[in-house]
């Protein structure tokens, strides 16, 4: 599995949300999201819409609009957004569990490949799936305060 630019930024974008939130900020605009993530605005606003018609994000039009999480952090898992955005996260399509696909080895049962890629599929669900939101977003939190970093945010906020 490779993240896409898509893939990328629509965590990046949903981190943010996820950061803004916990530091009291309920909206956060496109713009903001982009300008803080260095995105071009007009992709990040088609991620943004992916996101809210996936039911992770919900939005406020107008002057004082934006957007904002749909749902608790700790019910967004990292690994179902991953897949909503990118596809299934299996290397080859015989090793997928949502999207399998017979591959072209004579006996696939016994194939190394298929095994091996079975394993690493696991693994980067695993991980994928054992973090949420909440979980990012105090792990950078966490990190923001201990490097004593500029929180992000924080201004827009007051």
């Amino acid at each position: 599995m490779k993240l896409s630019k898509r893939g990328e930024y629509a965590l990046r974008a949903l981190i943010d949300i996820g950061l803004a939130h916990a530091l009291g900020k309920t909206l956060v605009s496109s713009s903001e999201l982009a300008k803080q993530e260095r995105i071009p605005v007009k992709f990040l606003e088609a991620i943004l819409l992916e996101l809210k018609r996936a039911g992770y994000l919900h939005s406020k039009r107008g002057a004082q609009g934006g957007y904002f999480l749909a749902q608790p952090m700790h019910r967004i898992k990292i690994g179902d957004v991953v897949r909503r955005i990118e596809g299934p996260l299996a290397p080859i399509r015989c090793a997928s569990v949502t999207a399998y696909e017979k591959c072209s080895c004579p006996d696939e049962a016994h194939c190394g490949l298929r095994l091996l890629m079975v394993d690493v599929r696991n693994a980067i669900a695993n991980i994928l799936d054992r973090y949420t939101l909440a979980d990012t977003v105090e792990v950078t939190l966490r990190k923001l305060r201990r490097d004593k970093a500029p929180l992000p945010f924080v201004e827009a906020a007051r």
